[in-house]
């Protein structure tokens, strides 16, 4: 979101005369097989772009191992250049060609539905002349905001976020997407298109109530907004039906956004920017990362856990380290064979914090989990807290891309539930259930995948959880009673102790200790421990024939890459905000495996070099003890 904005942005007003519908040709691409392959192995750096460094910008990406240019020239989010963008069409032109010449890939920064009138005390202001394309609250009033609304408004600046709906504004967004998506550039960043709910005032509006989004809703339901549902009542059956247009309507738009891109160029990526992960701040802001990943390339997650300045990775407790493992997991099973980018923060000039080990636990953190890599200095999007470590994480990562950025299959034969619809109806009662679940499940060891009404069927495991899920439809209904008449083990946790009353081998626990584990996890990571818990680890009947055993504070990640297992290990041990800058290690890790898998165990310690153990086998099994893991590692077996 543009709390990832850069702070010295340069707005361009095209030169008179110029026509603002000028033709930009495609920039001829290199043929590859898969042209949006570099978006696994994207390396992320961000810089502003102007009408003449284009090539200093590409420059300085190779010399710190960039790989995937963010630039920052945004078209439709300045109102002046949403009427006349030939400046920096031209600018975004330069930079895609210099790119390609690299061998590198660039992308462009765009605002979603939010758009700055520099003279915002002037006359000709979005606001001003097109006060019927603003988003509202009941109320009517319009959702535009000065300096002091967000630190991204400069004095003397309007700032107005626009509905969605409102024909002539998407006309011209979508003319302007594809103008960008003719110059050549390889993607299109589109920054956080949300309902207006994330500014003071603005939380519980539940916006937008404009006269174009209400007719659309009319339309769509035979409801009026204004006056039939319950505001904020997630009961009432026709405020449901608002939760599910508002998250449809981001959706669609960003599926239109492209095919408007790709219809001028069919290489283009659409990335978008979202701030809020899975949880309820999802359905508030409509932004429903479950549905929008099947519509766009990938997406960038700007994901905080943690209430506070915990979300920066020089402040965060153990607590919130491992939630953060839980998030990026869950975005990657939505994400499923896309690639899954984190715009995250190590650190924010805290006197008592080491930048570079904060970077380091950071990017450890991400790409264990399966996610690329970008850190920012301090709560932007450009530059670094310290560029010759970043460097060094982006070589290390380069070096090792073939494992880094190879597709993963998460490996366990016990799935974990991801209700969507449970989550918009129920959000808190869910997600504490399903995030307790999956924490515990990762601190003991115990391998699991996270399955989807996406992936509902193709689920072979043996045991499937259902934190605490609601809602079910037919569909989802019917592929899990061919789950257990198959012989597969429900586990049903809270109120999804009531269904599937004729499931032979259900095992019911409507105290739900996914939600229990998670509310001692919060007072005491280190003790966490509930009546169910044992009960519910054993009803798992985790079948499983590969174990870890380690630490809980050391989470290991086991999965399929390039046909062979791995074990990515990411260490949190004694990491302490303000205290403790590096995890300490962690010596002596047992993993026991088939035989059959081989008795060679490469080790590749996080930003170190890969090292060969032989595994003691025995009945069938090999026993391998990893000597010491520091800040994380990789490891895989081999014959």
């Amino acid at each position: 979101m543009r709390t990832g904005y850069f702070r010295n942005t340069i707005i361009y007003v095209a030169v008179v005369g110029i026509a603002a519908h000028s033709h930009f040709s495609l920039f001829a691409q290199d043929s590859v097989e898969e042209p949006r392959a570099w978006m696994h192995q994207a390396r992320i750096g961000a810089y502003g772009l102007t009408p003449d460094n284009a090539d200093d910008i590409v420059r300085k990406a190779r010399s710190s191992w960039v790989y995937g240019i963010e630039v920052d020239n945004d078209v439709p989010g300045r109102y002046e250049t949403l009427l006349n963008p030939t400046t920096k069409l031209h600018a975004i032109q330069n930079v895609a060609k210099s790119a390609h010449q690299a061998g590198n890939r660039a992308y462009v920064y765009i605002a979603g539905l939010e758009c700055i009138s520099a003279a915002g005390e002037g006359e000709h202001t979005l606001a001003k002349e097109h006060p019927d394309w603003l988003q509202r609250k009941l109320s009517g009033e319009p959702a535009v905001f000065t300096a002091g609304a967000a630190f991204w408004i400069r004095q003397g600046e309007e700032d107005a976020w626009v509905s969605p709906y409102a024909p002539a504004w998407r006309a011209l967004y979508l003319q302007r997407i594809r103008q960008i998506a003719a110059t050549g550039i390889d993607g299109i960043y589109v920054d956080i298109p949300y309902w207006m709910t994330h500014f003071t005032g603005w939380e519980d509006s539940w916006a937008s109530f404009d006269d174009y989004t209400v007719a659309a809703f009319k339309k769509s339901t035979g409801l009026d907004a204004r006056h039939d549902i319950k505001l904020g009542d997630f009961n009432d059956p026709k405020f449901r039906k608002w939760i599910d247009f508002r998250i449809t309507t981001i959706t669609d738009f960003l599926a239109e956004i492209r095919r408007n891109a790709i219809a001028v160029n069919p290489h283009i990526a659409v990335i978008p920017e979202i701030f809020p992960g899975y949880e309820e701040s999802a359905v508030r802001v409509g932004a429903d990362i479950y549905q929008i990943y099947p519509k766009v390339d990938a997406i960038a997650h700007e994901y905080e856990f943690g209430d506070g300045e915990d979300y920066i990775a020089a402040a965060r407790t153990q607590f919130v380290w491992n939630m953060y493992q839980v998030g990026i997991r869950t975005f990657r099973a939505f994400a499923e064979d896309k690639s899954t980018w984190m715009l995250n923060y190590s650190w924010d000039g805290a006197p008592h914090a080491d930048p570079r080990e904060a970077m380091l636990n950071l990017a450890m953190s991400e790409l264990m989990a399966g996610a690329n890599v970008w850190d920012a200095k301090g709560h932007v999007m450009s530059g670094s807290n310290d560029m010759t470590t970043r460097t060094k994480i982006f070589k290390w990562i380069a070096d090792h891309e073939d494992t880094l950025s190879a597709p993963r299959v998460p490996l366990g034969t016990i799935g974990v539930y991801f209700s969507e619809t449970t989550r918009n109806y129920y959000p808190k009662e869910f997600v504490d259930s399903y995030q307790g679940v999956l924490l515990l499940l990762l601190r003991k060891h115990i391998q699991f995948q996270i399955v989807t009404p996406r992936t509902l069927q193709s689920f072979h495991g043996a045991t499937l959880v259902l934190p605490d899920v609601r809602l079910l439809d037919a569909s989802e209904e019917s592929s899990m009673r061919r789950f257990y008449d198959a012989g597969g083990k429900l586990v049903l946790n809270g109120q999804s102790a009531k269904l599937f009353q004729n499931a032979n081998l259900a095992v019911r626990f409507p105290d739900d200790p996914g939600s229990h584990y998670l509310i001692a996890a919060k007072s005491n990571l280190q003790h966490a421990t509930t009546n169910s818990e044992s009960e519910f680890l054993k009803s798992l009947d985790d079948q499983f024939n590969i174990s870890v055993k380690a630490p809980e504070d050391l989470i290991v990640h086991v999965a399929k890459v390039n046909q062979e297992t791995h074990f990515f290990f990411a260490n949190f041990h004694g990491l302490q905000p303000g205290t403790v800058a590096a995890p300490l290690p962690v010596e002596n890790v047992h993993i026991l495996a088939p035989l059959v898998l081989g008795t060679t165990l490469h080790i590749l310690p996080f930003m170190g070099t890969s090292t060969v153990i032989q595994g003691t086998p025995s009945k069938g099994e090999v026993d391998f003890t990893i000597p010491k893991i520091e800040r994380g590692s990789i490891a895989w077996i081999t014959h």
